[in-house]
């Protein structure tokens, strides 16, 4: 078996250098390492070179260099290739580039169950996009650097209704910067994103969901040329990739091809197209020219002449791409038609060059001469633009790109003497955007600031568009061109309308208008027709502006030229600047402060601020209903109150909220209700009395709470009052049927701002009702037909029941129960009528003792009084009965009498009875007597006349006697 085995290692060839590699072992911890040979192949040949000892691991290349492992030296790239020396770079995106992973994160919403495997990034040769459902998609990459480094990308994520963040971890899974993980709209092109990382493991994550309340769909993000550097070395140099070219060696990165050329991979130089064929920048092929169509060509105006005269000229879209010698094709139409140049816009004056120059401050003008401004009066500066002879120098056009291409074009909107209109494009899913810049805004003399105002400045213009396929027009407004928000949005073919958008923070300083045509990508260009135009804009309180018209302003007592504002509470008289007091409780109009019609009256229950700029409530109320006098008082309900609506869930089974902060009433110092976006980085605030923002679950996101899309619904109080209508706003009773005799409070607010939708702002009511069964403290309700608290998107209803909703508590609310006197002790107490419909206000009085005589004195007396009486009752009766008794036995004897001896008078012993007619008696019922009475019967008083009572026989005593 040995001469065997000896026998077959000796039959192995030796290994040549394409038959191994050299790789180096992890560094020891003196920093050290060795380089060994690998075989490509395990048992191909014998003889590897030995091991040797590398380099330092600190060891890095530069730029354009590689680590050649024979030498152990770097190395210059060849040309068509290229090195970022201790980096590596992916700018290739046919498949997804080893190390990198992606995948869909499953979604459970109760009973709902949302499978997202499907939802990964997707390569398209140029870049990768991410998905655009409502899953969480993750696009990773781990690496482990040697000492510090950076990764940056470039990024285009132009749509808010998709979260996109990035974000590092370490390898204990520790996210290494939370705080800015939210990437930053991208609104004109590919933005650029650098992050510093930590030596050692690394993990990058680009995580982004989709999240749309429409039909339409969110826009996806795009990734291109993620660059990581910090690694020690590369071994190799990468080719160049298609549409690309290094021509020197030591080449960092390669260079574009020009336009209608092209290269393959690896080139060293670019090719020229054909005549018959164009390509863009970096393309890889040539493309056959189309036939030129009208849609190709657009016209445009030169500057005015001296003589009040422009040329029309039509132009190709540039870069142009299509072929004039082609069957079918049309030719450019002839240019030079002199034309008259349109008037200068308000606020210019033509000069002798016929251009227009902006006329000296204190002048106005309506486009043709400026004029000064008279005593008593102040010019109203902004910008007006309704003549478009050229582009404003404030005002600037370009090209967005939907997705990657390589256009060269940076006109998207050109001037057309009336208006401003879109010009064709290379692709439909461009967007032609066009943005106007301003330094910031100042409010004249006769307009006050403070902190209840709410119109710093207004933008209004008209605009149309016309399409056939599924065209957008965005209006956005923000802080510079890459960070505007979209604030409305008009779909398909719109006729001629004008738009307004007020202005409330100095910091909203950059407008923009862009125009897609549809938002299918496509290379093709089938709606080139497609186009918006925009006739007029129109932009107030401008700092460094023009003026069109002078308004009237307060004047000083000293100097007649100078302009100050009214004191608080006071209009200007028309044309003579005097200031004068509003009627007491009114706020003065903001726009124009001119004439008692300046002057507004406050809604019921409301009064002015000190600034009489707005209405306030101090959260107390008093009324009269039935007859009584009720008293309110929801100084516990003004503080920042915050609720949801119902769940609610997208066509895809994304659950949301809306979120409603309110802030009830109060004093001018009061806080307000916010509701902040912090999905972007822009963090967007919306401040008022009420306003809404949408808010995704927590658990989808690594954030406590993702809140978007916030707009007010109630930045102005109108009133409080019992009443169900107000200032034309509706509470309607049948969306909160009543449930008791008490009635309901409502608090009116409106808001300025206007949609497509809302013509005349939103608007909202917060019906208070006093429910004592609430033990929550806020329990806020929508109509039961309209659950996110509106039917319409302009007009809000709510329903607030509370404890604190009751009126104050009266005297009249409770009654006194007395109870029995006991033990000469009398108690009363009080307590309040059932069921209870008030709260705080007066509180219960105290238990009430007093003295008392019982029922027990009372009750001995009455008996004993009653015993006496009926003793001294059952006396006389006896004495009278007995009476009556002696009546009827002398009756009865003296009729036995007269009937023996009819008419006889008596015999004369009777005459003896009738001195003591009771003697017989006394003797006749002796046996019967009590003891006293025999006593009494024989021991008489002497009589009144001196003689002693002695009783006689009569004769028939006698008789019985003797017998």
């Amino acid at each position: 078996m040995m001469i065997v085995g000896r026998f077959q290692a000796t039959e192995l060839p030796s290994c040549k250098e394409s038959d191994y590699h050299f790789e180096y072992t992890d560094c020891d911890v003196l920093g050290s390492r060795w380089r060994v040979a690998i075989p490509n192949k395990p048992e191909t040949c014998t003889g590897l070179p030995d091991p040797v000892k590398g380099t330092q691991c600190t060891f890095t290349c530069n730029e354009g260099e590689f680590l050649d492992m024979r030498t152990q030296e770097c190395q210059k790239c060849a040309a068509g290739t290229y090195s970022l020396g201790t980096g590596v770079a992916f700018d290739e995106w046919d498949s997804l580039p080893t190390g990198f992973v992606t995948h869909g994160i499953n979604m459970n919403f109760g009973d709902t169950y949302t499978n997202c495997s499907n939802s990964t990034w997707i390569p398209k040769g140029d870049y990768i996009a991410s998905n655009t459902d409502e899953c969480t998609s993750t696009l990773s990459y781990a690496v482990s650097l040697k000492k510090p480094g950076s990764v940056s990308f470039q990024y285009i994520y132009p749509d808010n209704h998709m979260f996109f963040e990035f974000y590092v971890q370490n390898d204990q899974c520790q996210s290494t910067d939370s705080q800015n993980r939210w990437m930053r709209i991208s609104e004109s092109d590919w933005d650029y994103h650098y992050v510093p990382l930590s030596s050692g493991n690394n993990v990058l994550y680009w995580r982004t969901t989709g999240f749309s309340l429409s039909a339409n769909t969110a826009k996806p993000v795009l990734l291109k040329n993620i660059a990581i550097s910090g690694v020690s070395y590369t071994s190799e140099c990468f080719h160049c990739k298609p549409g690309t070219y290094s021509d020197k060696p030591g080449a960092a990165r390669c260079v574009p091809c020009a336009a209608n050329s092209y290269s393959n991979k690896g080139a060293t130089a670019c090719q020229t197209c054909d005549m018959d064929k164009y390509s863009g920048i970096g393309s890889g092929a040539c493309t056959q020219r189309p036939a030129c169509k009208t849609s190709d060509y657009f016209y445009t105006h030169t500057p005015c002449d001296s003589s009040a005269q422009t040329q029309l000229m039509y132009k190709w879209t540039e870069p142009k791409i299509c072929s004039e010698s082609l069957e079918g094709a049309v030719k450019l139409p002839a240019s030079g038609e002199m034309m008259s140049c349109p008037p200068c816009n308000p606020g210019f004056f033509s000069s002798n060059s016929s251009s227009c120059e902006p006329c000296p401050r204190g002048f106005y003008s309506n486009g043709t001469e400026c004029s000064e401004c008279p005593a008593g009066t102040e010019p109203v500066v902004g910008f007006e633009y309704k003549w478009w002879n050229k582009m404003p120098s404030n005002m600037r056009s370009s090209v967005l790109s939907s997705e990657y291409s390589s256009t060269d074009r940076s006109t998207g909107w050109e001037v057309a003497g009336e208006y401003i209109y879109t010009t064709p494009s290379d692709q439909d899913s461009d967007y032609m955007m066009l943005t106007l810049t301003v330094p910031g805004y100042s409010l004249p003399h006769s307009l006050r600031e403070d902190n209840e105002r709410v119109e710093l400045s207004r933008i209004t213009f008209v605009f149309e568009t016309k399409c056939t396929a599924d065209c957008k027009l965005y209006f956005m407004a923000g802080q510079n061109e890459r960070n505007n928000m979209v604030v409305e949005s008009w779909s398909g073919t719109i006729g001629k309308q004008s738009y307004s958008y007020l202005i409330k923070t100095n910091s909203t300083v950059s407008f923009s208008w862009g125009f897609q045509r549809t938002g299918a990508f496509d290379m093709k260009n089938e709606y080139s027709s497609d186009l918006a135009k925009i006739y007029s804009v129109h932009l107030t309180n401008v700092i460094g502006g023009v003026a069109s018209e002078c308004r009237q302003c307060a004047l000083t007592g000293t100097d007649s030229d100078s302009c100050v504002s009214c004191a608080p509470g006071h209009y200007m008289v028309y044309g003579t600047g005097v200031c004068r007091h509003c009627p007491p409780n009114t706020i003065i109009r903001p726009e124009q402060p001119v004439g008692k019609e300046a002057c507004i009256p406050c809604g019921p229950n409301t009064y002015s601020n000190k600034g009489r700029s707005a209405c306030m409530s101090d959260c107390t109320l008093a009324l009269d209903h039935k007859g009584e006098s009720l008293y309110y008082d929801f100084s516990s309900m003004g503080n920042i109150t915050g609720f949801q609506s119902s769940p609610r869930f997208t066509s895809k089974g994304l659950q949301y909220f809306h979120h409603f902060s309110v802030a009830l009433c109060g004093a001018e110092s009061r806080a307000v209700a916010s509701c902040v976006e912090n999905v972007t980085e822009s963090k967007r605030e919306v401040k008022g009395y009420i306003c809404q923002s949408t808010v995704v679950p927590s658990e989808i996101r690594g954030q406590s709470v993702v809140s978007s899309q916030p707009f007010s619904i109630g930045d102005t109080l109108i009133g409080v009052t019992t009443e169900s209508k107000l200032d034309d706003i509706s509470s309607f009773v049948d969306n909160f049927p009543v449930e008791s005799d008490l009635p309901d409070v409502i608090f009116y607010y409106r808001s300025r701002e206007t949609t497509q939708a809302c013509k005349n702002g939103r608007s909202s009511s917060i019906r208070l009702r006093c429910d004592p069964s609430v033990t929550v403290k806020n329990y806020i309700s929508p109509p039961s037909n309209c659950s996110e608290g509106t039917c319409d998107g302009c007009s809000f209803h709510f329903l607030w029941r509370s404890q604190q909703a009751c009126p104050l508590c009266s005297e009249s609310n409770y009654k006194e129960i007395v109870s029995a006197c006991i033990q000469g002790i009398q108690r009363t107490t009080y307590v309040w009528q059932q069921p209870l419909r008030c709260t705080g206000g007066v509180s219960l009085p105290p238990l009430k003792i007093s003295t008392c005589v019982t029922l027990d004195f009372w009750l001995k007396f009455g008996v004993s009084i009653g015993t006496v009486a009926a003793v001294l009752l059952i006396t006389i009766s006896c004495y009278f009965w007995k009476r009556t008794r002696k009546l009827q036995y002398k009756y009865s004897k003296l009729m036995m009498t007269a009937g023996d001896k009819e008419c006889e008078l008596p015999a004369a012993d009777s005459c003896a009875i009738m001195e003591g007619e009771d003697a017989e008696d006394d003797l006749i019922y002796l046996s019967k007597k009590p003891f006293f009475r025999k006593i009494k019967s024989f021991s008489r008083e002497r009589t009144s006349d001196g003689f002693d009572s002695v009783p006689l026989k009569s004769s028939a005593a006698q008789e019985i006697e003797m017998s």
